[in-house]
C-alpha cells in the first residue's frame, strides 16, 4: 500500500515466527494486525538495518568505507494475499574476500538472530514483478524461469494464481546448487498434486552428482538454451518470470576498470537464452538481485 502520491508507507509489524528453509535461508512471518494493508503477489518490502542497535557498529564501519549511509535493504515477499501473514524469506549472503566488496550487513542478523516474538519496522509494499490484471487475456502460459532466493516471489505469484483461479498453466524451472538448497520444495510439490494440469515443476542442479535419484523432473547442469526450447514451445504467446542473480554493480564498476568483461549470471544467461529463442522482451519480467 503506498500514499495518493505513489510513497510507500512505514508499518510496524511483529515477527510472528520464524521458519528455517535451507542451512542459509529463512522465513519470517510478519504480523501486520487486523489492519494489515492490501499488497500483490510479487511486490517486496524494505527493512532499515538502522533499527536494530545490534547492527550499529558494522553499519557504521561500512558507513565509513563505502562513504554513504547505509540504505534498506529490499526483501521479496514469499507470501501470496489470502494468506495470513505477510512472509519475506531471507539468505545469509556470503562474505568471499577478494570477490566480494563489503561484508553483509543485515541479512545474517535476520538469519542468525532470535526473533520470534519482536516488533521492528517495514516499508511497503512496492515492486511492479506482478501478473497483470488482464493476465488472462494476455496468455495461457506463465513460465517462471528462477535461482536460488529468486523462488521466494514467484512462490508466491504461483499461490496467489492458482488460489483466485486464474487460467492461465504455469511452468516453473527451479535452478540450484543442490537439492537441499531448493526452497519451498516440497510447498511446491503439494501445489502440484493439487493442480497438475495448472503447473508443472522441473528442476536443475549444478553441483548434484547423481541428480537422477530425485526423479525425471530433475536435470543436471545449467539452464540452456535447449531445455528452454523444449519447455517453452509457445514463445510468442507466453508470459516469462525471470528472478535470480544477475551481474553486480561492483561487479561492473571492476570489469570497466580492469577492461575485462563481467561474467554473466543467472539472469543474463537466461535473459540471452530467451532473445534468441525469439521471445518478445515485452513478454518477460525480470527480478535481478546481485
Amino acid at each position: 500500500m503506498s500514499t495518493p502520491r505513489g510513497r510507500p508507507l512505514e508499518y510496524e509489524v511483529t515477527v510472528a515466527h520464524v521458519r528455517r528453509e535451507t542451512a542459509d535461508t529463512v522465513t519470517l512471518a510478519l504480523d501486520f494486525g487486523p489492519e494489515r494493508p492490501p499488497y500483490r503477489a510479487g511486490q517486496f518490502i524494505n527493512v532499515d538495518p538502522h533499527q536494530f542497535r545490534a547492527l550499529g557498529r558494522t553499519a557504521a564501519w561500512l558507513q565509513e568505507h563505502k562513504g554513504r549511509k547505509e540504505l534498506a535493504r529490499s526483501y521479496s515477499l514469499a507470501s501470496a494475499p489470502h494468506e495470513p501473514h505477510v512472509c519475506i524469506t531471507v539468505k545469509d549472503e556470503e562474505y568471499l574476500p577478494g570477490l566480494t566488496q563489503y561484508p553483509p550487513l543485515l541479512s545474517p542478523y535476520l538469519v542468525n538472530a532470535p526473533l520470534a516474538g519482536t516488533r521492528l519496522k517495514v516499508l511497503g509494499f512496492m515492486g511492479h514483478y506482478v501478473l497483470p490484471d488482464d493476465v488472462q487475456e494476455r496468455t495461457d502460459h506463465i513460465v517462471h524461469l528462477i535461482a536460488g532466493s529468486g523462488a521466494v516471489p514467484n512462490f508466491g505469484l504461483i499461490k496467489d494464481a492458482l488460489h483466485r483461479g486464474l487460467t492461465p498453466r504455469h511452468t516453473l524451472l527451479c535452478s540450484n546448487k543442490t537439492w537441499e538448497d531448493t526452497l519451498f520444495r516440497e510447498e511446491l510439490e503439494a501445489l502440484e498434486r493439487a493442480h497438475p494440469e495448472r503447473l508443472r515443476i522441473l528442476h536443475t542442479l549444478t553441483r548434484e552428482t547423481d541428480e537422477a535419484r530425485y526423479g525425471p523432473t530433475v536435470r543436471k547442469g545449467r539452464v540452456s538454451e535447449a531445455l528452454l526450447e523444449e519447455l517453452v514451445p509457445d514463445r510468442a504467446t507466453c508470459l516469462v518470470y525471470v528472478c535470480g542473480p544477475a551481474i553486480a554493480a561492483w561487479d561492473r564498476k571492476k570489469a570497466l576498470e580492469t577492461r575485462t568483461p563481467a561474467t554473466p549470471r543467472f539472469m543474463e544467461t537466461v535473459l540471452g537464452h530467451l532473445h534468441t529463442l525469439g521471445v518478445d522482451d515485452k513478454r518477460i519480467k525480470r527480478e535481478a538481485f546481485g
